[in-house]
C-alpha cells in the first residue's frame, strides 16, 4: 500500500524514497522486521498479556522469560543494524521504516517492558520519531493505552472471580 501511495505521489517521498539507498534500506528493514522485531514484539505481547487475557489466567512466566530474552536480543540487533548517528533510520527524514519500528516497539512497551535499558541509541531514535509524529502519535498511543487499561481491568476482575 505504501508503495502505491508513493508511486501515485499521494504522500511525501521521504516516507519511501525513490533513491536507491533510502528505498533499499527501508526494504532491508521490512524484510528483517518480519522475522525479527515483529515476531519478538508480538510474541512478548502475546505471552505477557494477550494469551493470559483471553484465557483469563496469569501469564506463564517461563514463556514470558523466553519471549523477553528474544525481544532483548532483537532490540540489540535493531540498534546495531539500523540506528546510526542520524536522527532517523535512513537519514534526516522520517520514513515508513521508522513508523513501523516505533509501532513494534510500542506493543511491549505499553504492557510494562522497558526497551531503552542499555540502549541509548534506541532511546534517542524513539524520542526523535515520537516528536516528529507529534500530535498524531500522541492521539493514537493515548487511545491504545486507554483500551489496554480497560481490558486489563476487566481481565483482573475475571481472574479474581475465577479464583
Amino acid at each position: 500500500m505504501f508503495r502505491h501511495l508513493i508511486r501515485e505521489n499521494i504522500i511525501p517521498e521521504h516516507w519511501y524514497p525513490r533513491k536507491n539507498f533510502g528505498r533499499s534500506r527501508i526494504d532491508e528493514f521490512l524484510e528483517w522486521r518480519q522475522r525479527n522485531l515483529g515476531l519478538a514484539s508480538t510474541d512478548y505481547f502475546q505471552q505477557k498479556w494477550l494469551v493470559p487475557y483471553l484465557q483469563k489466567r496469569q501469564p506463564n512466566e517461563s514463556a514470558v522469560n523466553m519471549a523477553e530474552k528474544q525481544l532483548n536480543h532483537t532490540l540489540n540487533e535493531f540498534e546495531q543494524l539500523f540506528l546510526h548517528s542520524k536522527g532517523f533510520m535512513i537519514g534526516d527524514n522520517i520514513s515508513y521504516a521508522d513508523l513501523l519500528a516505533i509501532c513494534e516497539i510500542d506493543q511491549p512497551k505499553y504492557i510494562g517492558f522497558n526497551p531503552f535499558i542499555h540502549r541509548p541509541k534506541l532511546d534517542r531514535w524513539y524520542k526523535t520519531v515520537r516528536d516528529e509524529l507529534g500530535t498524531y502519535y500522541k492521539e493514537v498511543t493515548h487511545e491504545f493505552d486507554n483500551k489496554l487499561r480497560t481490558a486489563e481491568k476487566s481481565h483482573k476482575e475475571a481472574i479474581s472471580l475465577k479464583q
